[in-house]
């Protein structure tokens, strides 16, 4: 697909990680997502995606199937999914039973999106590790090419040695639905980047948590792109890019808002998983920060406060900036779609920010 110069050609979709607002519950957090899930299935987004974080105050979502349940239960045309399931700390079978579940009851509407991140600290990845005994092993690339045969069994035959086949071919995966759901590979990093392309899967870049290297993952996927006969592969690449927004009418609302943002990330970065400032709570602590981040202590990578990249990470404004800017970012990346993140302590200016970017990208 070649990107044009108008907004209308280019697909528009959204990345909720549920953000618990400061004063706020988790379980008002995950209403505050159903209720933008209905939004946006109104607005013309293309797809909605839940991300999967553990032990975070900020963040509610540490189980996306539940969720992606409630809201395709709850929407009639947008698709819904994972952005995404992290799955070394999974079985890769139980993966694909529940999106087949998912599949079965929502056909041709569910997302798989896939990454190997941990999506929390040291300790919670230790605590979801599937064997504790000796080093973590890295079998990411077994345990995707497992996923894709239990979602397509005629890929098992690929598997098979001189021994015969696969013991796994054997395992009939339930529901058996026709289809299976919308498999893709997300990162942030040219490994994701180089296993999208060679595997021929949609990729999804997070931009928004580094923009560090984005056009060189983007482009080397675009370059590096194998076609493939497997039934879960495309014949042309995919690519999208997830990125921050704020709309709000004026810019200087829109700056006001980010400033919630911007403290979050500085917290992330002191390992500080506190909820949501208010814009003005999060003013008055940056303020009292100091101008340069201590880089003895230790931080997540991606969440700290980054040296302005090529393309920001966020873009805030008005809804004619920002439209402008994200055409121009698509591009020059030459992207198929855009995947919007937007995080406010106020719930309704978040619905508002879809609102306005969905009028103003003629969705």
């Amino acid at each position: 697909m070649v990107v044009s110069n108008t907004a209308a050609a280019l697909r528009v979709s959204v990345l909720d990680q549920s953000p618990v607002p400061d004063g706020s519950t988790p379980s008002q957090a995950l209403a505050n997502s159903l209720e933008l899930a209905k939004h946006a299935d109104k607005l013309g987004y293309t797809r909605l995606w839940y991300s999967e974080h553990h032990a975070m105050d900020l963040l509610a979502c540490a189980a996306p199937e539940i969720l992606i349940t409630r809201a395709a239960a709850e929407t009639t045309r947008i698709r819904v999914g994972s952005g995404g399931i992290m799955l070394p700390h999974y079985a890769s079978l139980k993966v694909a039973e529940v999106f087949r579940t998912l599949h079965a009851m929502f056909p041709d509407r569910i997302d798989l999106g896939i990454g190997r991140a941990p999506g929390g600290g040291q300790l919670e990845s230790y605590a979801l590790r599937r064997n504790r005994q000796g080093p973590a092993i890295d079998d990411f690339p077994q345990q995707l090419a497992e996923l894709r045969a239990f979602l397509h069994p005629e890929l098992w035959a690929q598997h098979a040695d001189a021994r015969g086949p696969h013991p796994f071919s054997r395992i009939r995966v339930v529901p058996d639905a026709p289809g299976a759901p919308q498999l893709w590979l997300l990162g942030s990093s040219m490994w994701s980047s180089v296993t999208a392309a060679g595997e021929g899967l949609p990729y999804a870049f997070a931009h928004f948590f580094s923009g560090h290297g984005t056009r060189e993952a983007i482009s080397h996927y675009q370059r590096s792109f194998q076609p493939s006969t497997a039934p879960d592969a495309l014949q042309k690449p995919y690519s999208a890019i997830a990125i921050g927004v704020i709309c709000a009418p004026t810019q200087e609302e829109a700056d006001y808002l980010y400033a919630s943002v911007r403290l979050l990330q500085r917290r992330i970065r002191m390992d500080d998983r506190r909820p949501v400032a208010t814009p003005e709570d999060a003013l008055r602590e940056l303020a009292a920060l100091p101008s340069a981040p201590d880089p003895i202590v230790p931080f997540t990578a991606g969440s700290l406060d980054q040296p302005e990249t090529e393309f920001p990470r966020y873009v805030i404004g008005t809804p004619e900036r920002v439209r402008d800017k994200l055409l121009s970012i698509s591009r020059e990346l030459e992207l198929d779609e855009l995947i919007v993140n937007t995080i406010t302590h106020s719930h309704a200016a978040r619905l508002r920010s879809y609102t306005l970017l969905a009028e103003a990208m003629d969705l």
